[in-house]
């Protein structure tokens, strides 16, 4: 398997993929000016087998709420792409349910809601009430154990060499310097709210408070390409468990965000004891928010609030979407914004989804033509 990493080919091919996703215009100019020297300099330390991933750029999003990203150099980010579509997807990618829609190819939110749809008025048919379970990690991303993952990734990929480049992506949460940054990300944005005065100081600061630093082998970095698919294969197992142990038919993830639907409330209890302890095993826990909904009650999942009104589904958006909506788009056009018009399409994507219209007609987002 690693010997097939070692084509300078496969290393352009990335790297032109790279330089499409990167908004940071000046980190390629600055590959770009010895182009094929860095490309031949990545396959000499993946030839030596010296490969060892640099320390990120650390730095905070505020909307819709505050959260870290972690970026890479360039030459990390093509041998993150070349070990994620060379060896991760094909080897990985067959192991996954169909329902397991996050972020794969010709699966997202949309394909989530095709499958909520289905399973619901595929119920509704012959049961009058329906239930959802609906399961949610606590900080996924953060407590993902680094020894279980690689013991996952063992059982289909043989090769200890790509293992060792794995465990050297997967270990960089492990670097002093990144909880570093976290923490200077953290103290640097209360410094600014302080002086600017801001509206609502207790609420930022208790946000900024509640942002995770990386334990010693736990987390997956967030914001690499790999980290997507160990994201989503983690759980693997927890899926076929729902589906062929438990035998729930209409089962649906999206990363670290579940729903079993069942017409038996009672089910559906007994469901959540056995997930429980499948999500323990792996060190994980269930948050607060993860409890049995009846529907016609109501839920939220992908962005929306799916309810039965008699026998009619209604696809609703989100409140806290809503406000953050309105929200943006105000600030972008008190700014006269260039991103207005593009941001607000966006949006409106969304909304088309859902039953929208009179949001949409309040907002005036409707064209004459519409």
């Amino acid at each position: 398997m690693y010997d097939q990493l070692l084509d300078i080919t496969l290393l352009e091919k990335y790297y032109y993929q790279v330089r499409l996703n990167t908004k940071h215009r000046g980190k390629i100019l600055n590959f770009e000016m010895y182009y094929m020297i860095n490309l031949l300099q990545i396959l000499n330390v993946l030839q030596s087998r010296q490969y060892r991933h640099s320390p990120y750029n650390v730095f905070l999003i505020k909307e819709p709420k505050y959260r870290i990203i972690m970026s890479e150099i360039i030459s990390d980010k093509i041998v993150n792409h070349l070990i994620s579509n060379e060896i991760l997807l094909p080897v990985l990618e067959p192991k996954l349910i169909e329902t397991n829609v996050a972020t794969r190819k010709d699966k997202g939110v949309s394909k989530g809601i095709y499958y909520v749809k289905k399973y619901i008025n595929r119920l509704k048919m012959n049961h009058d009430k329906i239930y959802v379970l609906k399961c949610d990690i606590k900080k996924y991303f953060y407590n993902i154990d680094h020894e279980i993952l690689l013991e996952k990734l063992k059982r289909y990929i043989p090769d200890e060499e790509v293992l060792d480049v794995i465990a050297n992506i997967i270990d960089t949460t492990n670097d002093e310097s990144c909880r570093e940054r976290i923490k200077k990300n953290i103290t640097n944005e209360k410094k600014y709210l302080i002086r600017k005065n801001v509206h609502q100081l207790d609420k930022k600061f208790k946000e900024l408070d509640m942002i995770p630093f990386y334990e010693k082998g736990k987390g997956i970095p967030i914001g690499n390409m790999s980290s997507q698919i160990f994201a989503i294969f983690y759980l693997n197992d927890l899926d076929h468990f729902i589906k062929e142990k438990l035998k729930v038919k209409y089962y649906i993830r999206y990363m670290d965000d579940f729903i079993l639907l069942h017409w038996d409330k009672e089910f559906l209890k007994k469901c959540l004891v056995e997930i429980e302890k499948e999500v323990h095993k792996v060190k994980l826990e269930l948050n607060k928010k993860t409890r049995i909904y009846s529907l016609h009650e109501g839920f939220n999942f992908l962005g929306y609030r799916f309810l039965l009104r008699g026998k009619r589904l209604l696809m609703l958006m989100n409140g806290q979407t809503k406000k953050r909506i309105i929200k943006k788009l105000n600030r972008l056009r008190k700014r006269k914004s260039s991103h207005y018009e593009a941001v607000k399409a966006s949006y409106k994507g969304y909304l088309m989804n859902c039953q929208s219209k009179g949001f949409m007609h309040r907002h005036k987002w409707y064209d004459e033509k519409d």
